[in-house]
């Protein structure tokens, strides 16, 4: 929204709309509840962990439960500034007012960029995946298409297609943790399967320790660690289309904790006592081999459909927010014009067509090098997935003490500990980034990604704002 926009509709809870935006409010509770719960679980913990738990072993356990808590932080400063307005796009919306135009500018594009890199990757994760079923007699780029098509076509419908999806995806994910958690204390209380004779606690320090590897191989996972979180906050984009955001969005970042408590810690911690941490192989899904510990065959595959159906969850999350963030920018003078417009369901046809259409860079990295295509994947994502992080936290660090001043009205929903739990996790994120600059294979996220990334947008703003210098959208709001 621009300012004139945001004055006249400040709350934007009214209405069958969203926000004086257009949008529809057709995600109810219990589809933002398995938003929130799914954008906390995906291939980074089915798939990721396998290498994280090589480099730290089982400290890897106390790296999730830190990472969890600085979450739930960020959660919880993105909850006091969406009670205080719920907008879609609240990112790039909250950087415009409270930091500046500029920095509203770059938010918003590189948190759409994070979701087309992310897409891409996952739609080619996705097809790789399929491969296990196929043995390679399909061609993988062909599965790449078929999977874009597929989902660009449901989020054209409506957004309560979207959230269905979610829904479903989210359902699949959490049953097969659950599952997971439940086979795993059997095998230690009552002691079936292969797994039992070896199965025991102790197995989270028998093997050189808590910390086999010292405290650096754990510090060294925390991009690992912090890339599996996120898409947590893709529920802040959901808030301009949430039928009760005041009263469900509370709800659902409330969660935070205990789906970190259960789905990461609890699910390392019953993993790593069955199996022990030094059998798990980097690129190996922790799920598979716990599996094939057991003596369950039948578990390869089930993991397969598991992580087949997170990347497919994530690939939809990438749809669906790209496209409302490419149109808020549009709204706010940021972006092209025609990106503003809506279908008769409220959907963003032209944000999420032009989105889709980057992702098919997907479909023809698997046809040009399908061997290779995975490993294109760089930390691109994770700095830029952070970049919204550090917007929400400053964000909300600026929010309260207006709100102290008396100059805005107070939220409703208040993070608790702020604004020194907002400097805590900034602080963190801030380590993470220099673990990232320290490990070879990611730095290249920091350079030359960032530097060239920072140049594009730092020239694109110039020429927008040379074009229009006194528009609503180059002007900081006081």
């Amino acid at each position: 929204m621009t300012s004139v926009q945001v004055d006249k509709q400040h709350d934007g809870t009214d209405g069958a709309v969203g926000g004086g935006e257009g949008y529809q409010r057709g995600l109810g509770a219990r589809q933002i509840q398995m938003i929130a719960i799914g954008g906390a679980i995906g291939t980074g913990l089915f798939l990721g962990a396998g290498k994280a738990i090589s480099k730290a072993g089982p400290s890897l356990i106390l790296a999730y439960a830190i990472a969890g808590l600085v979450i739930f932080f960020i959660m919880r400063a993105l909850g006091e500034l969406l009670m205080y307005r719920p907008v879609s796009g609240s990112f790039s919306e909250y950087a415009r007012e409270f930091v500046g135009p500029f920095w509203g500018y770059v938010t918003g594009w590189t948190y759409w960029l994070f979701w087309v890199v992310t897409g891409i990757t996952e739609v080619t994760a996705a097809a790789k995946y399929m491969a296990f079923w196929t043995h390679g007699s399909f061609p993988q780029w062909a599965f790449a298409l078929i999977f874009t098509v597929i989902l660009y076509g449901a989020n054209l419908i409506s957004v309560k297609l979207f959230g269905e999806l979610e829904f479903w995806f989210s359902m699949v994910k959490v049953t097969a943790i659950v599952g997971m958690i439940l086979i795993c204390a059997g095998i230690l209380t009552i002691g079936f399967s292969d797994a039992a004779e070896t199965a025991s606690m102790a197995n989270l320090w028998n093997d050189g320790g808590f910390f086999p590897k010292g405290l650096g191989g754990t510090l060294m996972t925390l991009q690992i660690v912090m890339f599996a979180f996120l898409a947590v906050e893709l529920v802040g984009v959901t808030a301009g289309e949430s039928k009760d955001p005041k009263t469900v969005l509370p709800k659902a970042i409330n969660t935070v904790p205990w789906r970190i408590a259960v789905f990461y810690v609890g699910a390392l911690i019953m993993i790593l006592s069955v199996v022990p941490w030094s059998e798990f192989q980097p690129g190996v899904s922790p799920f598979v081999a716990a599996f094939e510990k057991m003596g369950l065959g039948i578990g390869a595959a089930i993991v397969n459909f598991v992580v087949l159906t997170a990347a497919l969850s994530s690939c939809n999350s990438g749809m669906y927010s790209t496209g409302r963030m490419l149109r808020d920018l549009a709204l706010n003078g940021q972006g092209p014009k025609f990106l503003t417009k809506l279908t008769a369901n409220g959907v963003p046809l032209l944000g999420t067509t032009v989105s889709a259409a980057l992702m098919l860079v997907g479909v023809w990295i698997n046809y040009v090098a399908p061997g290779k295509a995975f490993d294109y994947v760089v930390s691109f994502a994770t700095i830029s997935g952070m970049w919204a992080w550090i917007m929400i936290l400053v964000c909300q660090i600026r929010y309260r003490a207006k709100a102290n001043r008396g100059e805005l009205p107070e939220s409703g929903f208040k993070a608790p500990g702020a604004p020194f739990t907002s400097w805590f996790a900034l602080a963190f994120i801030g380590m993470v980034i220099v673990m990232m600059g320290i490990d070879p294979d990611s730095r290249v996220a920091l350079w030359p990604g960032a530097p060239v990334w920072a140049l594009i947008m730092g020239v694109s703003y110039l020429v927008l704002k040379a074009r229009n210098p006194q528009g609503a959208a180059f002007v900081k709001r006081s």
